[in-house]
């Protein structure tokens, strides 16, 4: 029983909850016999927002080019970076908001979005209206990432964009959030190898955190970097990729609570090492997962992301379920309201034409068949029109 305001007023059996309602009146009533509401998914780590297209680039991957090859002939990032600078912000938002609803109808209905492909401050804050606008309009969480410091900018060190941020961006960001123009909740540093090192992602990310950021950056991917030592040190609510995270590293992080973000769509799609997904969980780290949607892993839906978790990260389904629901929620710091079917909590809901849950992970690429409706605070955001009409077997 979800009420008015949007939030779990009860959970129980259906005999227990008629009882206790049976003198009350509801907008509707959805008939889930034979199926399975489970809450609604969360994907921890996206980057939605964005224009031009690099399927080109997936060519040059299947023929063997690596991520920092492709990225030194004048793609990856900065082909994005140059196409999104152009972009107005109502292209963007017109893009944006289809690919949240793809996003939707696949069962997410939490999302972190982050900025990104701008890398100066006037594009950053056009991506960071952009997210905001949707937050604002569309029926779906949205936790607002500011990751200026995705890559560094063309024509500069990353000491000197290092410092463009910590003396332009993050002022500003503080100046536009307390007046309502944005709405930031997270700061992201790409710490990497040629691109930010450990000491100017230790500065950025201190600066955001003492403007009331929470701390949720990429570490530990291409190259082991420390990332999970030093996000356990500064109090990161998520670290993500992880691909090559040190033992210590892993320690750390159990012991600061600090989840750890896996993304198995990127190391499908760049052939990367795995990430050690049964080591974190058996050192008790908190695992989360994402989607890592962008122009590099193109990604929608979180049905998928758990099948490969379990597939290829040797996860189970009931791991991978709590990955991409209560697991996403903590890493975004959203636990309390979001990412599980209990009173008093955001009524966020999917409803699967499937007596069994499981049957979300276990049909790849086959969300469209088994989600029949996606609820958010409540409200019917997505019925699929051939709902209750086939079945899923």
């Amino acid at each position: 029983v979800v009420c008015r305001d949007g939030c779990i007023k009860a959970v129980g059996q259906a005999d227990v909850i008629r009882n206790q309602f049976s003198g009350a009146t509801f907008e509707r009533i959805i008939d889930c016999s034979g199926k399975c509401v489970l809450p609604g998914l969360v994907d921890a780590h996206t980057h939605p927002v964005w224009a031009g297209d690099r399927v080109h680039e997936f060519a040059m991957k299947l023929a063997g080019a690596s991520y920092m090859e492709i990225h030194q002939a004048g793609g990856g990032i900065h082909f994005t970076v140059e196409h999104t600078r152009k972009a107005t912000e109502e292209e963007l938002f017109n893009t944006f908001k289809h690919r949240l609803e793809r996003m939707r109808r696949a069962g997410s209905t939490l999302v972190e979005c982050k900025s990104g492909y701008g890398l100066n401050l006037e594009s950053e804050l056009k991506m960071l209206r952009v997210i905001k606008r949707a937050k604002q309009s569309m029926d779906i969480g949205i936790s607002s990432t500011y990751c200026g410091a995705h890559s560094v900018p063309k024509g500069k060190t990353a000491t000197e964009a290092t410092d463009d941020i910590i003396n332009n961006h993050l002022p500003k960001l503080k100046e536009l959030k307390l007046s309502g123009e944005i709405d930031v909740n997270n700061i992201d540093v790409f710490c990497e190898k040629g691109v930010f090192d450990l000491d100017s992602t230790r500065r950025i990310l201190q600066a955001g955190k003492d403007i009331g950021l929470q701390i949720n950056f990429h570490g530990d991917e291409l190259h082991p970097m420390k990332s999970a030592e030093l996000g356990a040190e500064l109090g990161a609510q998520a670290i993500s990729h992880l691909e090559e995270v040190s033992d210590e590293g892993i320690t750390a992080m159990a012991r600061a609570k600090c989840a750890a973000v896996l993304l198995p769509t990127t190391a499908y799609m760049l052939r990367l090492k795995q990430p050690q997904a049964r080591k974190m969980l058996e050192a008790g780290v908190i695992v989360a997962l994402g989607s890592d949607f962008n122009p590099n892993a193109y990604c929608f839906s979180m049905p998928m992301v758990m099948h490969l978790a379990c597939v290829n990260m040797k996860m189970s389904m009931n791991e991978a379920l709590a990955a991409a629901t209560i697991n996403a929620a903590y890493a975004l710091g959203k636990s309390d309201t979001h990412g599980s079917i209990e009173t008093g909590k955001q009524g966020d809901l999917v409803i699967i034409n499937s007596s069994r849950w499981e049957h979300l992970i276990y049909q790849f690429g086959a969300h469209e068949t088994l989600i029949d409706y996606v609820i958010v605070k409540g409200k019917v955001v997505y019925q699929n029109e051939r709902c209750g009409t086939m079945s899923s077997y």
